[in-house]
């Protein structure tokens, strides 16, 4: 299936006329599409109980319950696509980084990648180094009809900085001081890690995902000029190698507002935007030719039933002019936040969106 075109391929599947695949390619919709970032996730007491004594790289490579897990919010939520639940770091982990997922921490990396040298950590992935994934997309796709599964990967920049700084950053420091103090080495980690993350992603497409996402989730912290230099390269490699497949591509990053422009010209058909920039105004920035998702503060949720549609409707107002619209926070859903208020919210950008 072409994003913009008509099926080719193993295409049309089941989920080819959906309202949400019909908003990535910018067609007319019976409704503006739902699904949320972290939909599958610690909001669920489902989720939770399921996960009990499971660590998260555990649970992201057993295969019945990556299934359970990614179709809870579809049952509970009804929302238009599902996100296959795993972690960004699982194809490091695959390849053989020396890492781990510390709750209340995040990713941890055993040994940070600093010289030269420490790129021997990285590996090409193959279909072989993650058959869960392929078990799991299999199990998936059958439960899910014709309602999307959406694959996903952590884009070279994020990946990049977790292997750099060793853990979680506020500042960046390590990665942006290879990237300004050692260029050569910095394109040569983002390059590999662009190969890795192509083909993590080309695993999900061939098993069945209708659909990727490629969260650059800390490229918010770069000046444009230092993104399209150091950054955007890598990143639009990883779209191309998908591009043949014909799967909508998606782009999303946190705290972006000055870089749409230019994630949208890596070669996204679809930019996220978060919740600081309006929709019409984020249309303006990434230009004609590209749907756009968002963008709901997730704190709004937390509001009283009034707050949250009078919120909702300002964004539905202001993506009234788009080409194609997908509905979603603005980051992902927080660990408190209720979720009748999710389910509620998605029956109401239904109704309010009825063509």
């Amino acid at each position: 299936m072409s994003a913009n075109g008509s099926p080719s391929g193993k295409q049309p599947t089941a989920t080819y006329d959906s309202p949400f695949l019909k908003a990535c390619r910018r067609e007319p919709v019976p409704h503006t599409p739902v699904w949320f970032m972290r939909q599958a996730g610690r909001s669920l007491p489902e989720y939770r109980k399921v996960r009990e004594g499971v660590g998260m790289l555990e649970s992201c490579m057993r295969p019945e319950l990556v299934t359970e897990i990614t179709l809870q919010p579809v049952r509970r939520h009804g929302v238009d696509a599902a996100i296959y639940f795993s972690d960004i770091v699982v194809p490091l982990k695959a390849i053989g980084v020396d890492l781990d997922i510390k709750p209340g921490v995040g990713p941890v990396v055993e040994r940070p990648i600093r010289t030269r040298a420490d790129l021997a950590q990285l590996r090409d992935l193959t279909p072989e180094d993650v058959p869960y994934i392929t078990e799991a997309i299999g199990l998936l796709t059958a439960e899910l009809g014709s309602t999307p599964l959406i694959g996903f990967a952590g884009a070279p920049f994020t990946l990049a900085s977790y292997l750099v700084e060793g853990g979680p950053s506020r500042t960046y420091e390590n990665a942006k001081a290879m990237m300004y103090g050692d260029p050569e080495l910095w394109a040569d980690l983002l390059d590999r890690l662009a190969d890795i993350t192509a083909a993590f992603l080309k695993v999900q497409i061939e098993a069945g995902a209708s659909a990727v996402q490629l969260f650059d989730s800390w490229a918010g912290a770069l000046a444009p000029a230092d993104y399209r230099s150091s950054v955007m390269p890598a990143s639009a490699k990883v779209f191309r190698a998908v591009e043949g497949y014909g799967v909508p591509r998606i782009h999303f990053g946190v705290g972006t507002g000055e870089l749409l422009g230019l994630m949208g010209e890596a070669g996204a058909d679809v930019v996220g935007v978060d919740w600081r920039v309006p929709l019409d105004e984020a249309a303006r920035r990434v230009g004609p030719g590209k749907a756009l998702q968002g963008n709901l503060d997730p704190t709004v949720l937390f509001a009283s039933r009034e707050a949250v549609e009078t919120k909702t409707r300002e964004v539905l107002r202001d993506a009234a002019g788009l080409e194609g619209h997908i509905f979603n926070l603005g980051h992902g859903v927080m660990p408190s936040t209720d979720p009748d208020a999710l389910t509620r919210l998605v029956e109401y950008v239904h109704a309010q969106s009825a063509r």
